[in-house]
């Protein structure tokens, strides 16, 4: 056998046994008894030991080593070595003690947050947290003296391959400095609409999930591979080849389930897209975060609320509640689609005031990965955040720094993703619709095949070939700007929607 193929084979290998990690910790977050956490804790903590095993497996260095002379390997076999490189680099600077901590400490911390959460107690979180976050310091450290890189930037690049803190600084600052006078425009031109009222529940949850599924076929979502359940926090996961969804129901706003299957959909859309031959290779993993969270939006705001969709759905949404009435008309129902309103919740923001979530939650894990503000200040650090950045006053920490699973379950690094995804996601929606020019017109039809047969060619399939910006340069022509992002803002919410 070359060292390639002693590669390949090993990382197929890791590949098989992070699937199993996947589909546990779907279990865990989806169906698993409260009983079983320890057990489940010790399992997870040891099958991730195990991979760490593998990933940093100490004849790597000398199969890339000898790989990297063999002249006959082709584009996807060289990328794939420079993935392998990038995970061994990284996960050698981590002792396994460490990373059995870390699974430990979040599989208690996941656990403690949906009890803290019901009953908005950051008080009884903070050991756990606390925990996680003294870890994922410790993580950020090891990686970043490995890579030459600050603790922040050391976790960011898990999430989002050659991401920098700078960069992001300079276009959430941005960003900062045009959404909070914008946002008083569409306000104003929303108030100069007649009011129309929300359709009116309750709505049953299997009639939700009826439409959710509905919807889903429609996507192009493939169900011999896949599901739908109902989780704590909406998210996407599963395995390769496995690529399970949930969301959560309220039975007085069908919008909000729908909404949040329609976004997920559009993960698992890319990760069902991924390319089969190299399915268990790093290469043919999804490139970073924000091109994933780039599909989700793409899905979620680009397309699925557009007027275009709208026509489409609200007639199935009239036939699956027995909907009738001024509030049910198809118009009534896209004002509502795309009403902005600042509110508490992050998975229910409208896209106008969505960025101002991230960019506070960007601010607070960078100063708590410095360790420039005591954990035991996040309520407040929060709440002064929210009341800057969207005006709100928050009642109570459930609504508040308490609603996401992120911070728990380990993931630092990972909140800038989501606004650099709806950047991501404006810049590739315009180039699809410009490139294929009928994907909004069938999509009014309740025909999504041709945008995401342009996704698949353009993004899906590529995996990770190239690195973000190439990728996103061979798909729209440029790397990102916020450029795409302010013009469909002003376009749909600026008076000319």
């Amino acid at each position: 056998m070359t060292a390639y193929s002693d590669l390949s084979t090993h990382f197929g290998r890791a590949s098989a046994l992070g699937n199993a990690v996947g589909i546990l910790q779907w279990d865990s977050d989806v169906m698993m008894p409260k009983g079983a956490a320890g057990t489940r804790a010790e399992s997870m903590a040891l099958l991730r030991v195990m991979h760490h095993g593998m990933i940093t497996d100490a004849r790597i260095g000398d199969w890339l080593a000898d790989a990297d002379a063999d002249h006959d390997l082709g584009p996807w076999e060289r990328a794939n070595l420079r993935e392998i490189r990038r995970l061994w680099t990284v996960e050698t600077a981590l002792p396994s003690d460490l990373v059995e901590a870390s699974s430990k400490a979040i599989s208690a911390c996941e656990m403690k947050w949906r009890q803290a959460r019901a009953e908005a107690d950051f008080a009884g979180l903070l050991p756990y947290l606390a925990e996680v976050l003294s870890i994922q310091r410790e993580i950020g450290a090891a990686k970043g003296e490995r890579l030459g890189l600050s603790a922040y930037d050391a976790l960011l690049n898990d999430y989002e391959p050659g991401g920098r803190s700078a960069k992001i600084d300079l276009l959430f600052d941005d960003l900062a400095d045009f959404l909070p006078g914008f946002t008083h425009e569409v306000l104003a031109v929303q108030g100069k609409r007649p009011q129309v009222a929300d359709p009116q529940g309750p709505f049953a949850i299997e009639k939700q999930r009826a439409l959710g599924l509905r919807m889903m076929a429609a996507l192009g979502y493939d169900f011999e591979r896949g599901r739908l359940d109902v989780s704590t926090h909406p998210f996407c996961g599963g395995a390769d080849n496995d690529v399970r969804i949930t969301t959560r129901y309220d039975e007085g706003d069908f919008a909000k389930a729908l909404m949040g299957v329609l976004h997920e959909t559009g993960h698992a859309l890319y990760e069902q897209g991924r390319p089969q031959g190299f399915l268990n290779q790093p290469v043919g993993t999804a490139r970073g975060m924000s091109l994933h969270e780039s599909q989700s939006l793409l899905v979620e705001m680009q397309a699925c609320r557009s007027q275009e969709f709208i026509a489409f759905a609200a007639p199935l949404m009239r036939e699956t509640f027995g909907g009738s009435g001024p509030a049910w008309e198809t118009d009534a129902l896209w004002r509502r689609y795309t009403r902005v309103e600042p509110g508490f919740i992050r998975v229910d923001a409208d896209e106008v005031t969505y960025p101002a979530h991230v960019i506070l939650r960007y601010r607070l894990e960078k100063a708590l990965i410095a360790d420039a503000m005591p954990l035991s200040e996040l309520p407040a650090a929060w709440n002064a955040g929210m009341k800057d950045l969207l005006g709100v006053t928050v009642p109570d920490d459930k609504l508040g720094c308490l609603q996401d699973v992120h911070w728990p379950s380990g993931g630092w690094g990972y909140f800038p993703t989501y606004t650099l995804g709806a950047m991501t996601a404006a810049q590739i929606f315009e180039a699809a619709c410009t490139a294929a020019p009928d994907i909004l017109p069938a999509i009014g039809r309740g025909d999504f095949s041709g945008l995401l047969s342009w996704l698949r060619s353009n993004i899906h399939s590529q995996g990770s070939l190239l690195e973000t910006d190439d990728l996103l340069t061979q798909a729209t022509g440029r790397p990102l700007d916020a450029g795409a992002f302010k013009a469909h803002l002003r376009k749909r919410y600026g008076g000319e929607g």
